[in-house]
C-alpha cells in the first residue's frame, strides 16, 4: 500500500511540469498565461506572436479577451475587459517607441477619432519618455476596463490615471489591428490565425 502511494505521489510530481506547461503559451521564450484575471473577469488568450523589425525580434505580444474573436472589429467590440500584453525581446528607446505608436495611430485611425485621442496620446508619450529605455524582459500592457477607460501598465504597475476617452483606446489598438498594422503577421497571430509570425511595419 505504501509503495502504491509512493508511486502515485511520484506520478503526480512528474505530471506537474506538464500541467504548468499546459497553462502557458511560449512565444520566443516568453511564457504567456493562457488565462488572465482582470477585476472580476477571467480573460482567455486570444492569440500571441512576435513583432519583427526586418529579421530582429522586437517584442512578444499576447491579446486577452473574455471570448475568442478572429476579426479586428471583434476585438474592439468584445464585451468586458480587454488586455494586450507586450514583453520586450531587445533593448529599445522608450521615447522612440512612443513616437512610433503615435505614428501608427495617426496612420490607422480616422481623423476625428485621432483628434479626440490627442490628450491620451500626450499622456502616453509622457509615460514612455519618462522611462528612457525598455530592456529585454520588461513589459507594458494596454488594458481596457469598461467604466474606467484605458489603463497603461509598465512592468505590471498602472502608470498615471486611466484615459477615459474610448476613441483613444480604439485608435491605439489600430496600431496592431488597423488597415496598416505594425506587422500583418503579428495581427494574424493575435487574432488566433497564426502560431508564429515575421514581417515589417512602423511600430
Amino acid at each position: 500500500m505504501r509503495r502504491f502511494i509512493a508511486l502515485t505521489a511520484l506520478a503526480a510530481a512528474l505530471a506537474l511540469p506538464l500541467i504548468s506547461h499546459a497553462q502557458t503559451t511560449d512565444v520566443a521564450g516568453v511564457k504567456f498565461a493562457n488565462t488572465l484575471q482582470v477585476g472580476s473577469s477571467k480573460l482567455q488568450l486570444n492569440g500571441a506572436g512576435v513583432r519583427y523589425k526586418v529579421v530582429f525580434k522586437v517584442y512578444a505580444a499576447a491579446l486577452y479577451l473574455t471570448e475568442k474573436v478572429t476579426t479586428p472589429e471583434g476585438v474592439l467590440a468584445a464585451p468586458g475587459p480587454r488586455h494586450l500584453q507586450i514583453v520586450m525581446l531587445r533593448e529599445i528607446d522608450a521615447n522612440e517607441l512612443g513616437k512610433l505608436f503615435t505614428k501608427g495611430m495617426e496612420q490607422n485611425a480616422p481623423r476625428e477619432e485621432f483628434s479626440k485621442s490627442i490628450g491620451g496620446i500626450m499622456r502616453m508619450s509622457d509615460i514612455f519618455s519618462s522611462r528612457k529605455k525598455l530592456m529585454p524582459g520588461e513589459s507594458f500592457a494596454v488594458e481596457w476596463v469598461p467604466g474606467t477607460g484605458t489603463v497603461i501598465l509598465v512592468n505590471g504597475k498602472p502608470e498615471g490615471q486611466p484615459i477615459k476617452e474610448p476613441e483613444f483606446y480604439s485608435a491605439l489598438m489600430k496600431i496592431w489591428f488597423g488597415k496598416s498594422p505594425a506587422d500583418q503577421q503579428l495581427k494574424d497571430a493575435l487574432l488566433g490565425k497564426a502560431a508564429t509570425n515575421a514581417g515589417g511595419g512602423s511600430s
